[in-house]
């Protein structure tokens, strides 16, 4: 951290105040909505409304982001994101149902809609402030604070809601809001002055060349893909979780809090181990690989603690190429179209998770979470073992012609 430039510190110290807020109100939205409504088709509603207009915002607004100012914009998203948690607030604090509601409805809403910006914008910003030998290690440590705030937030807001009530954690996630924006201000202008005179004609030709571009690199095409094959794990292991500890393995809910929280602090360890081990295409195949067969191992668990230690293995070297991926994506791809490119890359991996969700609870498949977690994992780890293998074949040849 100690080698990392001054507006790389202000975006992690944003991104690290905003995704505690995050994680804390996202736990009480759904609390309050079931305690006023009592309805799991409300539940199911809220999060429609955060992942329908989502993705199609996602997959239009793409060329926008070529002519945005970055770092304003990044500061902007934070505001609308801080006014959004104010508005359940104020229907707690007017003790008005439908307000609160209302105001629920609208608050995911915002946040679906500024979640693409923000990540698409942030990502296509790291090759700004940082050098490119450092970009492999920045991730890492982005996405390793994302991953270890979804552990601790919970446990504190679960501490917080034991003594305050509900507009408390609204407030504070508000506040955090505010810090980020504020960590974000710190941030020099280094993101596009161009103006561009937008019509449907421009809008379309823009959407058209970005797509293009995307397809036209295949390296990029290929590890987005190789994302959005972890991204569809992850959305089935969300359904999958607490049936196999709590049905399988027969666990009591602490031992399922262990199971949920062992992958982020095994992914936060091993984003700090990430700066001792060599960067290259052949550990960031291991790592994708490793990563992988931390799922299938769950076919043949039948203790909790092996269980356990699955978790923490998969986040232990998941890192490995989920960083260096993106730092390959933020070299290779065209620096002028990066952060439209970026978007992209988020589009596939975001349209996975709900997919993963959909294969893990499809009753047609009649599919038990072992046999789910099986097939998730080879989807993982065959592609990543036949780049390894390809990777090892490379390095083998390469060495022939330098000693023959």
């Amino acid at each position: 951290m100690k080698s990392c430039s001054r507006p790389f510190k202000a975006l992690w110290a944003g991104e690290l105040v905003s995704e505690f807020g995050g994680a804390a109100g996202g736990i009480v939205n759904g609390l309050l909505l079931y305690e006023l409504t009592g309805s799991k088709e409300w539940m199911g509603a809220l999060w429609l409304v955060y992942f329908l207009p989502s993705l199609a915002l996602q997959g239009i607004c793409a060329p926008f982001f070529n002519h945005v100012m970055k770092e304003k914009v990044l500061r902007n998203v934070q505001l609308i994101r801080m006014g959004a948690y104010l508005l359940p607030l104020a229907g707690s604090l007017l003790d008005s149902p439908m307000m609160t509601i209302v105001g629920l409805v609208v608050l995911q809403c915002c946040l679906g809609l500024m979640q693409p910006i923000y990540a698409s914008l942030s990502f296509s910003l790291l090759p700004d402030i940082c050098r490119e030998e450092k970009l492999a290690q920045a991730n890492g440590l982005l996405d390793g604070t994302v991953r270890l705030m979804s552990f601790l937030a919970p446990g504190f807001t679960s501490l917080l809601l034991a003594f305050s009530p509900i507009p408390v954690i609204y407030a504070l996630s508000s506040f955090m809001f505010f810090v980020s924006f504020i960590a974000l201000s710190r941030i020099p202008a280094v993101g596009s002055r161009k103006t561009a005179v937008w019509s449907k004609k421009f809008w379309w030709s823009e959407l058209k060349v970005g797509y293009r571009t995307f397809f036209q690199y295949p390296d990029l095409l290929k590890l987005s893909l190789l994302s959005s094959s972890v991204q569809f794990a992850v959305g089935a292991a969300m359904v999958l979780s607490v049936p196999f500890i709590r049905g399988d393995l027969n666990g009591e809910r602490w031992e399922y809090g262990v199971f949920s929280g062992a992958f982020p602090v095994g992914y936060a360890i091993g984003t700090l181990l990430l700066k001792r081990i060599p960067k290259s295409p052949w550990t960031m195949y291991a790592g994708l690989v490793g990563g992988g067969l931390s799922f299938l191992l769950l076919f043949v668990v039948t203790s909790i603690p092996v269980a356990w230690m699955c978790e923490l293995f998969g986040g232990l070297v998941f890192p490995l190429f989920n960083a260096q991926s993106a730092a390959r994506f933020q070299t290779e791809a065209p620096r002028e179209r990066l952060a439209q490119l970026s978007a992209v890359r988020l589009l596939f991996m975001r349209a996975t998770m709900p997919l993963g969700i959909l294969f893990a609870s499809s009753a047609f498949l009649q599919l038990s979470a072992r046999q789910t977690f099986m097939i998730i994992g080879a989807v993982i780890v065959l592609p990543g073992l036949f780049f390894l293998i390809r990777e090892n074949g490379r390095i083998h040849s390469l060495h022939k012609k330098k000693t023959g």
